[in-house]
């Protein structure tokens, strides 16, 4: 499989994690929307929201918990950010491994 967030994880391609876990981690987007713009990756591979079971659905906890963590380090967990998941071809999904983006530091506004 040539998924760039599965070789991020194998460690083929180098990657600054800005927070880690067993289960997820987090890096900057490469072409940023807003001041603060993050990926949040679970590490198994799930293509997208549709690949959720009830065998993998706890990395949805992880990822929740991922995302207040990284707010919180990134300081903007009390001002505000907006979290986004592309699903799937027509919701604008690029890369077919589970992401959602991170943004704020900013006022977003209309950034989808």
């Amino acid at each position: 499989m040539d998924c760039v967030f599965c070789n991020i994880v194998n460690k083929t391609i180098p990657a600054n994690f800005l927070y880690e876990t067993a289960s997820v981690f987090v890096v900057n987007d490469l072409y940023p929307k807003a001041k603060v713009h993050v990926l949040v990756i679970p590490k198994r591979h799930i293509a997208n929201l549709n690949e959720l079971t009830e065998a993998n659905v706890s990395i949805m906890q992880d990822i929740g918990l991922a995302i207040k963590a990284v707010t919180a380090q990134l300081n903007i967990a009390k001002t505000g950010y907006k979290v986004i998941c592309n699903n799937g071809q027509d919701g604008g999904q690029v890369i077919p491994h589970l992401h959602f983006h991170v943004l704020g530091g900013e006022a977003i506004r209309g950034v989808t």
